[in-house]
């Protein structure tokens, strides 16, 4: 299809198309290279440009009358001089002279605003289908898939208001909690593990939900794809790309973030572009709203993950590369860039960030019950959490030899120093009693503080305990006492095995440890909640740390807790959280409440510290960036008897793959002969220049997508790469457009608007059936292996690493 910039470039000249009014000026050379005319037309081509190159003041003989029966035989149509698609030649005096159409697949939509109509018709029809695609089976299989585990049961939480930590943003968990509230969903079910059957819970609801923005996807790679390269055939390809990958269909049919967090992705490309195509209309009020929805969208795409950081990033080089022309240009003044600039900073700056505050806003406000997630948060965020135990508690602030405490490491996301009588493996000489870190209030996180030399009942006049204090803790529930030696720790290199040790109190010297307040004078008491504390071993003088290290399975994948030799490290700081002492006054923990943005910034601390912690269990299947382009390895949503299968189309993602290195080529190509003096017409080389532009603005955001998860430590998996597939989706409809395009160019002009059409008719309808072959791996497929001839994907495995 063409457009209002695109058609078939060609250097070959064919029947020009004449309006109805006589012929009233001559056609110069300078004219000609836009008019595409008939091989039948040579001969009074060269009568046409001789009469040109003697006698510029010669009428052209060739009136519209007598070509008329002639070029509607050949299919071209007459359009109004409003049409877009039409290019007007013009008399010396600027009076229009003659138009005519280069070829397209809509010659015969309205000839009044064929280009609109044709536009939306292909728009509707291809958003109609991605909602039927998308909602076809929603609710099959009935029971949970992959990480509707996870995220519907963070639904749940948002619904009954139980505060829960996640290393996500919360805004795509509250969208699927709100879709399921609104939908009757009650926020009752489990959500336990995979396979466990819904029964009677309303989980529909969520479905549809994120499967309705996925099928946004589709309409919204179209509309981006026409503004970048303004062709409806490139946008076309690029939408049923989208349209028929079975992989993104799959993607988005479940109650999963990711395709809340695709849609505002390409929300956010789709309203930036649609932004720039009013930069010639500045300040006007749909120029103020693209902006300021870009914005919002913006937020949106962070408030989901992480990983929206990356469209910001594209939106950042389009502003600024917007900006840097602005300034080249000397009609305006420093002055006028400056509002430019000020008024790009309020909506792609100030307004995003206001709109994810106010997210997390909403988040502290919506959750605030006590819940699975309290213990990776300071103690003064957890007072503020109904049912939590420092919730409008009056607790002593102080602490004495005799008090029970528990102890919270004071990095991000630290937990509590805690134990079980669980002893330490063979392999871990000497079988003593495991301790650990743990993120959960748990009676195990309980420890009593004594004297080194004595043993304290709790009874009598307290006595304070002071910076500089030799202690014994005594876990309370197994009465054995913190210990450390110079034997080796279980996992970390250069650090020793800190155990529990002794029994009822009692045991050896080398339970001994020093209360350090790193900065203070001796004898200076210790506070609840505010200290910062470390145990330092005194006699091997090393401190009680721990980090992200998880214990294997024998320690139920706890963290390490090690003593670690250099005490000046960040990780062996300690406070006192919770202080259970009748002998010493209360006070509220109210005063230790934080503010709006201190709970802000510490989420986001805890967030990180979670994002950077993500590693593989044993045992699970995951994925590195360079197996996701070449769809190596899928993953399964559901097993048993109806197997969902998460695998792009195989027939897009290679052909994507070729039609990315085409685009490559071609453009070397172009710009080889460019650079040799190689004569190319003014129209074909606009038309390159056009699409090259557009597609590698295309690729940059492919590239962006995609990259950043290379040099990642994280734990990643096949679904990351879905945001950038969506660029190359597009790349693909553009690079498709541009190849049909120069092919039916070299053919004879009696043959290039029939290939024109078989060509797209071909693509189009290749892409459509291998999405028939391949759509059991979305829709569902019965246990059988694929090798088996009655399987109905028999014969389509086509690398053993595909696991259906």
């Amino acid at each position: 299809m063409s457009d209002k910039t695109s058609g078939i470039p060609v250097k070959r000249k064919t029947p020009m198309k004449m309006s109805n009014k006589e012929v009233s000026s001559p056609v110069t050379k300078e004219n000609m290279k836009n008019i595409i005319v008939d091989k039948s037309e040579k001969e009074k081509d060269s009568a046409w440009e001789k009469s040109n190159d003697t006698d510029t003041s010669e009428k052209s003989d060739m009136t519209p009358e007598k070509d008329e029966g002639k070029l509607a035989d050949e299919g071209y149509s007459e359009s109004e001089e409003t049409s877009e698609d039409t290019n007007v030649v013009k008399d010396e005096d600027g009076s229009k002279e003659a138009k005519y159409t280069i070829p397209n697949i809509s010659y015969s939509l309205s000839v009044d605003n064929e280009e609109t109509l044709q536009y939306y018709v292909v728009l509707v029809f291809l958003t109609i289908l991605s909602f039927v695609t998308r909602l076809y089976k929603v609710d099959q299989p009935a029971w949970i898939c992959w990480d509707e585990t996870h995220f519907g049961k963070m639904g749940s939480w948002y619904i009954n208001g139980s505060f829960f930590f996640d290393v996500h943003p919360p805004l795509g968990k509250m969208m699927i909690g709100l879709s399921g509230y609104l939908t009757g969903y009650n926020g009752t079910f489990p959500f336990e593990k995979p396979g466990d059957e819904y029964h009677d819970t309303n989980y529909v609801g969520m479905r549809v939900f994120c499967a309705c923005l996925g099928a946004c996807l589709v309409p919204f790679v179209y509309m981006s794809t026409w503004l970048l390269c303004k062709s409806v055939t490139a946008a076309l390809f690029a939408g049923s790309f989208v349209l028929f990958d079975t992989g993104i269909n799959t993607l988005t049919r479940y109650i999963l973030l990711d395709p809340i967090l695709m849609y505002f992705i390409m929300a956010s490309t789709f309203s930036l572009l649609k932004f720039l195509s009013y930069k010639n209309q500045p300040y006007s009020k749909r120029w103020w709203f693209w902006l300021s929805v870009t914005g919002i969208y913006l937020a949106c795409a962070m408030g989901v993950k992480f990983v929206g950081l990356f469209v910001v990033l594209l939106v950042g080089y389009s502003i600024i590369n917007d900006l840097w022309t602005l300034l080249g240009n000397h009609n305006l003044s420093l002055f006028d860039v400056a509002k430019h600039f000020v008024a790009r900073a309020l909506c792609l700056i100030v307004l995003p960030v206001i709109c994810y505050m106010i997210f997390f806003a909403i988040h502290f406000a919506v959750l605030r019950k006590s819940g699975p997630g309290d213990g990776f948060f300071s103690s003064q965020f957890q007072s503020q959490l109904i049912g939590n135990r420092l919730h409008n508690v009056s607790m002593p602030d102080r602490i004495a030899f005799g008090s029970i405490v528990s102890f919270k490491q004071q990095r991000t996301g630290g937990g509590y120093l805690h134990s079980h009588p669980h002893l330490y493996p063979e392999e871990h000489p000497p079988q003593q009693q495991q301790v650990t870190t743990y993120s959960h209030k748990d009676i195990n996180n309980m420890w009593k503080i004594n004297p080194a030399f004595e043993h304290n009942n709790g009874s009598g006049t307290p006595v304070p305990l002071k910076n500089g204090d030799l202690v014994r803790l005594m876990h309370l529930l197994t009465g054995r006492n913190l210990h450390s030696h110079r034997e080796p720790a279980p996992v970390t290199l250069g650090h020793f095995q800190v155990s529990c040790y002794g029994a009822n109190g009692s045991g050896d010297a080398n339970d001994i440890f020093q209360i350090v307040v790193p900065g203070a004078p001796d004898g200076v008491p210790v506070f609840a909640v505010q200290s910062k504390i470390k145990l330092v071993h005194y006699h091997v003088k090393c401190a009680v740390a721990s980090d992200e290290t998880k214990l294997p399975k024998w320690g139920y994948e706890q963290l390490e807790v090690t003593c670690n030799p250099n005490v000046k490290d960040h990780r062996t700081l300690w406070s006192v959280e919770e202080v259970i002492d009748e002998r010493l006054p209360n006070v509220s923990f109210q005063v230790h409440s934080p503010s709006f943005l201190q709970k802000f910034w510490e989420s986001h601390r805890v967030m990180t510290q979670g994002n950077a912690g993500l590693k593989p269990k044993d045992g699970e299947i995951t994925s590195r960036p360079w197996q996701w382009p070449i769809n190596l390895r899928g993953q399964f949503f559901s097993g048993n008897d109806y197997k969902i299968y998460l695998l792009g189309n195989p027939i897009i993602w290679y052909g994507l793959l070729v039609l990315m290195a085409l685009f490559v080529v071609l453009y070397g190509i172009h710009e080889i002969r460019l650079q040799r003096g190689v004569k190319v017409s003014s129209e074909l080389r606009t038309y390159l220049d056009h699409m090259f532009t557009a597609g590698w603005w295309a690729m940059l955001g492919w590239a962006l997508h995609y990259l950043p998860f290379w040099p990642m430590t994280r734990i990643l998996y096949f679904h990351h790469y879905f945001p950038a597939l969506l660029y190359s989706c597009m790349i693909g409809g553009m690079t498709t457009d541009m190849m049909i395009k120069r092919f039916v160019h070299c053919l004879p002009s009696a043959l290039s608007l029939t290939m024109y059409h078989v060509c797209n008719g071909l693509v189009l309808s290749g892409i459509a059936y291998s999405f028939f072959l391949f759509h059991p791996l979305t829709y569902g497929m019965a246990e059988v292996s694929a090798d088996q001839p009655e399987s109905v994907m028999y014969g389509l495995k086509w690398l053993d690493s595909w696991e259906f």
